[in-house]
């Protein structure tokens, strides 16, 4: 079976790396590896997502597929008083994202693994859910993040989604429209969308 990086356990050899980066004006260092997504860099649509979300401060926070965590700690830094809760399949992403969060100083996370939003309380909820969704992983896998989201969003919640054009985002769009009360474009670079859907 080939290994991708939203296999549960990767068993490709460990090759870890450095990432110095520059997100919302503050400097991180970030440690990935072999296995997980987008191991070289901080991928570019992550990191259009990072430079367009709003979080306000006190917000309960989601990141779903947070990889080595760059999504879900730079919106801890945006909100120091809220809380955000970040969630892989892959146990070496979280292992990464946890070690991340901690070199960073970002005490203001908890990094779970969960498949989807398995792992969840059904009744928990958030504020804000954010995701750069797995698109290799197919459309159903997508299309169920959308779904779980809605369900553990609150009243009036935003989910925050990137996506590229030319990997689906028209119909991610439809589906929002299906589920979410409001759907808007709010960015977009090199072909990547930004879409803010209101629970």
């Amino acid at each position: 079976m080939s290994q991708h990086y939203y296999s549960q356990q990767p068993e490709v050899r460990h090759d870890r790396r450095t990432i110095d980066t520059v997100l919302r004006g503050k400097s991180f260092r970030f440690t990935s590896d072999a296995g997980v997504f987008s191991k070289g860099d901080i991928d570019y649509g992550s990191r259009v997502l990072i430079e367009a979300i709003i979080i306000p401060d006190g917000s309960a926070v989601l990141d779903v597929g947070c990889g080595y965590g760059p999504i879900g700690i730079s919106a801890a830094y945006l909100a120091p008083k809220g809380q955000v809760t970040m969630i892989d399949i892959n146990s070496r992403a979280v292992e990464l994202a946890r070690e991340n969060a901690q070199h960073n100083g970002i005490r203001n996370v908890t990094v779970m693994e969960s498949d989807v939003l398995g792992a969840l309380n059904e009744q928990r909820k958030f504020d804000v859910i954010l995701t750069n969704p797995p698109i290799r992983a197919g459309k159903a896998v997508v299309h169920q993040i959308f779904e779980e989201a809605y369900d553990h969003l609150n009243e009036g919640g935003y989910l925050w989604i990137v996506i590229q054009k030319k990997q689906g985002a028209p119909s991610a769009v439809a589906k929002l429209e299906s589920l979410f009360r409001v759907v808007e474009e709010v960015g977009k670079d090199k072909g990547y969308r930004i879409i803010k859907a209101q629970k």
